[in-house]
């Protein structure tokens, strides 16, 4: 597993088996402020302020230990679910600079906490953010109504195509709440006939440097 610098300065990490990297190039933190916590997070928060957060590739927990560091300081209420099956070691998340990036040096045993901890247990962080990590495929997991949030960070579909498969998509819909989204990096057409075909209303949206759109696709309420 290689450490890449990517353009705002924090790390990413070069996938050995995929040859893809775990974040945009154009800038690991800048991504996931953009995608995740902009068009995901805060876009939740405009409706309700208690969020279940379901991740699809918990990766190098960046995505999880920035959600944690907004919920505190916006005083939300995150429940956090992530799936993954090719976790890190600690050793490789203890290499990576996104603690001194988001100038939060001082939490630096909070991010490492994310990667010891145990597995398919549920931790409490603080008042606004429980964590669960579960060494599951998405491909073997179920949940109905039981999320208002989907974060999609899977590889590539080039790179891992069976997560990108319209069955997929389906099982992601069935786990959201009347209301809850989905948001991703990627644009493709064909994924996005996916998710309109699975139920979605499916948005474009301004996406990162280095990509012209991005998506967020939404579970209408009824009637």
């Amino acid at each position: 597993m290689s450490i890449l610098l990517s353009a705002d300065g924090s790390h990413t990490l070069l996938s050995e088996k995929y040859g893809v990297t775990y974040h945009s190039r154009y800038g690991a933190v800048t991504e996931t402020t953009h995608v995740f916590i902009g068009a995901g997070l805060h876009w939740k928060a405009q409706y309700k302020l208690e969020i279940s957060v379901l991740e699809i590739g918990f990766g190098t927990g960046l995505n999880t230990f920035m959600t944690m560091l907004e919920a505190e300081q916006q005083s939300y209420q995150v429940r956090y679910v992530t799936l993954e099956t090719m976790p890190l070691t600690v050793a490789a998340a203890e290499a990576l600079n996104y603690p001194e990036i988001l100038e939060v040096p001082q939490r630096r045993d909070d991010f490492l906490r994310l990667h010891r901890c145990a597995w398919n247990e549920p931790q409490v962080y603080s008042p606004c953010f429980s964590f669960e990590k579960k060494q599951l495929s998405l491909l073997d997991f179920y949940a109905k109504n039981a999320f208002d949030l989907v974060y999609f960070d899977a590889f590539a579909p080039q790179a891992q195509p069976e997560m990108w498969e319209e069955a997929v998509f389906g099982g992601l819909f069935d786990a959201l709440r009347e209301g809850g989204g989905l948001v991703t990096y990627c644009a493709q057409g064909e994924f996005r006939r996916r998710l309109r075909r699975s139920g979605f209303m499916v948005e474009k949206l301004p996406g990162p440097p280095g990509k012209r759109e991005m998506t967020r696709a939404i579970k209408q309420t009824s009637g």
